[in-house]
């Protein structure tokens, strides 16, 4: 059998000449994902004739991928989330064919022009049972506004490709990874930077249409844009942020104890996050590692490079130069 077409006919010559990736077999595919995206357990229950093709384009710290394979299952189980790749959403527009997304106790089966939302840290399951191609964007959950907590309940639905906003995002997607190739590393990662935003619109607009608003949820979204609009200034702190929301600091640590982070962990993560785009992003590559620090509210350098490393397994140093 041969490998089942990506969508590149009719594409223009440039786009033809792009690198494909191929497997002819699980195991080799496996491989792909896992350097692709996150560890991953692959099986299928059609072994002759598996194919596989990976299409793909980075836009800073955002994944665009086109994956067109035979029937096969998809598994992120514990064993692969400590492998790592955890802290990531995956968005998945099916382009052909359909699929069954099962994860935090909830199933949806998906059909083309459908959008899904899972998360790496958490085990879920894709199961394809005939051939499939889709578009897989993979983008860090520090990127958007809303905590994990307060997304949890739109992992494994479906966007409808008639609700409002998911046909504005499925034509942004469809457009990647193929119309990323021959640009710039700075556009790129504006493109990058416009999937975050319209990512985070289509999850809050999500979640607003879910019955009434939970004042729990508004304070953890009033709270998280008041941090993004201060991660720059060093005195931004836990006592801070109470203050400036006129609650004590025992009822601001109260709303953060079922979100797995405490406040101040949640401020060096964001940090952290925009600190790593800053360093990725060829637009700041006249700017030193500490100025960069600086400009999120972290004044100790060397404090920096060893919480920077604790989080991402390497220094600022290296990240840039890899």
């Amino acid at each position: 059998m041969s490998a089942p077409a990506i969508g590149l006919v009719g594409a223009s010559p440039a786009a033809a000449a792009s690198p494909v990736a191929t497997a002819r077999s699980v195991p080799a595919f496996a491989e792909l994902v896992a350097s692709s995206f996150v560890p991953l357990e692959i099986t299928t229950d059609r072994e002759a004739g598996f194919a596989a093709r990976l299409l793909g384009a980075q836009a800073n710290d955002v994944l665009f991928t086109e994956v067109a394979a035979t029937a096969h299952t998809v598994t992120r189980t514990e064993r692969a989330i400590a492998a790592g790749g955890s802290g990531f959403y995956k968005v998945n527009l099916i382009l052909q064919g359909t699929g069954l997304l099962i994860q935090d106790g909830r199933e949806v089966l998906l059909r083309p022009g459908d959008i899904s939302v899972y998360d790496t840290s958490r085990p879920y399951t894709l199961h394809f049972d005939d051939t499939v191609r889709n578009l897989v964007t993979m983008l860090p959950q520090s990127r958007l506004s809303l905590h994990p907590s307060s997304a949890a309940e739109l992992m494994a639905t479906a966007v409808r490709a008639d609700e409002p906003l998911s046909p504005v995002l499925a034509s942004f997607l469809r457009q990647f990874p193929l119309g990323l190739h021959g640009i710039d590393a700075p556009v790129r990662a504006r493109v990058g930077d416009t999937c975050v935003a319209l990512v985070d619109t289509l999850f809050a607009q999500l979640l607003g249409q879910h019955g009434g608003r939970d004042p729990r949820r508004e304070w953890h979204e009033r709270i998280d844009a008041f941090i993004d609009a201060h991660l720059g200034d060093p005195a931004l702190s836990p006592a801070a942020i109470a203050a400036a929301h006129y609650i004590s600091l025992r009822q601001l640590h109260a709303l953060f104890a079922d979100r797995g982070l405490t406040v101040a962990a949640t401020i060096r993560e964001k940090r952290l996050a925009r600190c790593r785009a800053d360093l990725t992003d060829p637009l700041h590559a006249a700017h030193t590692v500490a100025e960069l620090a600086a400009r999120w509210g972290f004044t100790d350098a060397a404090h920096f490079s060893r919480t920077f490393k604790r989080q991402f397994g390497v220094t600022p140093r290296e990240l840039r130069a890899a």
